[in-house]
């Protein structure tokens, strides 16, 4: 099994910046990719960003890329999300999520963490 705890939401105004941390624990040697999520009120979750833990290759969402990096700890356990230029449409529950090396979805989720972005 794996834990993943996000912190770091909050509210901010538009154009502002804000990191968001997600501390993994347990099986994490059974993990090849994590990520962040997103879902705002009345929409479907959605992929933010991903990172490979091996090779710290990333991919983002046309709607974040160039404002959001994503990125990990050098022991591998805590996945960050630095976004800046922030806009009111990010403001979502953000989760961390983690895929098993293998599998091709996301088998472990965190609670959430809320970003609310203000005009």
């Amino acid at each position: 099994q794996v834990q993943l705890v996000e912190s770091g939401g909050g509210s901010v105004q538009a154009g502002g910046s804000t990191k968001l941390s997600c501390v993994a624990s347990g099986r994490m040697w059974s993990i090849c990719v994590t990520a962040w999520y997103r879902q705002a009120p009345g929409k479907e979750r959605e992929m933010v960003s991903s990172i490979r833990r091996d090779t710290d290759e990333a991919q983002y969402s046309d709607s974040v890329k160039g404002r959001f990096t994503i990125s990990q700890a050098v022991n591998k356990n805590t996945l960050y999300l630095q976004m800046t230029s922030l806009k009111t449409e990010d403001s979502a529950v953000y989760y961390c999520a983690a895929s098993r090396c293998g599998t091709h979805h996301f088998n472990y989720w965190g609670q959430g963490t809320e970003v609310t972005v203000s005009s």
